[in-house]
């Protein structure tokens, strides 16, 4: 299975450029660029048209159409100046796509993120764009460049700089971030299907094959852009799966009639004997008390706190639980406040 993967990775680029050099297939490249940002151009106008702007969205759909409008621009250079001009601008794309992916992702997910690390985030991809963009300046990031042109299609041929990793380590970064989000978005079902979760991971997997695809493999175009186009369509395919989705079940919520409470339960009557019979037990249990007991209950008729009872009697909080304990069996009440209803309706029945 090992040696299969190897085969295939390897054998990819000339599954897509066909059985002629690639000098010869680079000329349709250019128009692949100019489809893929056509495409995104209207995909833009088709966000900004929507009654939902998404601004993560948006930026995706811009970062596609700047990767792939400065390959064009790049393919048809005659300039070195030009060329890393063209080059310049195909980073400015690259670098902020990753950020809109993760975004877009974080929100289908339902994770969402402070203010200040989507602040931090867009910091560090200016950075990033800043390191990109040096050639032609500073020697960090490309160490040698040169412009090569093959049957009229030009390419910068490239030594890589010390700083050149900086963006490997960028764009793994973001890789494995998603990755992880889906995976336990996935796990805690923060997302209605595992098929959402496949189209997720296969929308992240696809642009980190190809990268390392160009990573691995000397070709004079970047398949990049088509996989940015083809995350494109996965990621806003399932964002309108979703709302969709989303839409359907507002829908059922709003016609489903709300379910009625049960049946307010009447209490049952307490009969007038029942009372006769407290009040009968109640009077009764007055004479049985002790003399602790009987004060205490003077106490609680009175309207005395338990601080002021414990401090009149000159006792604890424990040994007047056991005063009460055995006040209220006696007098058949279960606490205080019911030992003080009794006592007034009594109080009320017998005032003339």
């Amino acid at each position: 299975m090992k040696k299969l993967s190897i085969g295939l990775t390897a054998l990819l680029p000339v599954i897509l450029t066909g059985c002629a050099p690639i000098g010869a297939k680079s000329a349709s490249m250019s128009l692949i660029y100019i489809a893929a940002a056509i495409l995104s151009l209207l995909l833009i106008g088709w966000c900004w048209m929507g009654a939902k702007q998404d601004k993560w969205f948006l930026l995706l759909f811009s970062s596609v159409l700047v990767v792939n409008v400065g390959y064009y621009f790049l393919s048809i250079a005659k300039t070195l100046e030009l060329a890393l001009w063209c080059n310049r601008i195909s980073y400015l794309g690259s670098v902020f796509l990753p950020l809109a992916m993760l975004m877009i992702i974080l929100n289908v997910t339902k994770y969402h993120l402070p203010k200040w690390l989507s602040y931090l985030l867009l910091g560090v991809a200016v950075i990033m764009f800043g390191i990109a963009g040096s050639p032609g300046y500073l020697d960090i990031y490309y160490a040698d460049v040169q412009l090569q042109i093959i049957d009229g299609v030009s390419s910068l041929k490239k030594v890589y700089g010390p700083a050149h990793f900086l963006y490997l380590v960028y764009l793994l970064g973001y890789f494995t971030v998603m990755t992880v989000v889906i995976i336990r978005a996935a796990i805690r079902k923060r997302l209605s299907s595992p098929a959402h979760a496949v189209v997720l991971l296969t929308a992240v997997f696809v642009n980190l094959c190809v990268w390392l695809i160009e990573q691995l493999v000397e070709i004079d175009f970047e398949f990049l852009s088509v996989s940015y186009v083809i995350t494109e369509l996965f990621l806003l395919g399932l964002h309108m799966v979703l709302q969709e989705t989303e839409k359907l079940r507002k829908e059922l919520s709003e016609n489903t009639p709300p379910t009625p409470p049960p049946p307010a339960i009447d209490p049952l009557p307490v009969k007038q004997e029942d009372y006769a019979v407290q009040q009968e037990r109640f009077l009764a249990g007055i004479s049985e008390l002790t003399a602790t007991e009987r004060a205490v209950y003077d106490a609680y008729i009175s309207g005395k706190t338990t601080k002021e009872i414990m401090a009149e009697l000159n006792i604890k909080e424990n040994t007047l639980k056991f005063h009460n304990k055995n006040l209220y069996s006696k007098l058949g009440v279960s606490s205080r406040k019911q030992l003080l209803e009794i006592y007034r309706t009594i109080k009320a029945t017998n005032t003339p």
